[in-house]
């Protein structure tokens, strides 16, 4: 993900897509675990994916929908934290976001970035 730029890049230029109509869907450290926000453009809010996408692209203005992973520990690496399992207790509220986020992109896709932030923001 930290790198994804060039391929992001690459996808857009073979299928001709306007950013309008690309989705970047990405994990977000600092959402709460399960909590999702979808956005028409805007920064990187300090995700490397998206600071590599932002530069292949040369612009912030594509959709994102950042899905909540919480905070880790002061006492942990930020890397090795969104790399390992959610906590079991955790993981009933990831299965539910995450068909929440599918949810999401189903409404992005038929009904247009706005209705799909009115109803999933």
């Amino acid at each position: 993900m930290n790198v994804s730029g060039r391929t992001v890049r690459a996808a857009v230029d073979y299928f001709k897509t306007p950013l309008s109509r690309l989705l970047v869907i990405c994990d977000d450290v600092h959402l709460p675990v399960g909590k999702s926000r979808l956005r028409r453009a805007g920064g990187p809010g300090g995700h490397n994916g998206l600071v590599s996408i932002i530069e292949a692209l040369g612009s912030k203005e594509f959709p994102r929908l950042r899905v909540g992973v919480g905070e880790p520990s002061p006492y942990m690496d930020q890397v090795t934290y969104v790399l390992s399992r959610f906590a079991r207790e955790e993981r009933e509220e990831v299965a539910a976001a995450i068909a929440r986020a599918a949810d999401a992109v189903e409404a992005w896709v038929g009904a247009g970035i706005e209705e799909a932030m009115n109803r999933f923001n």
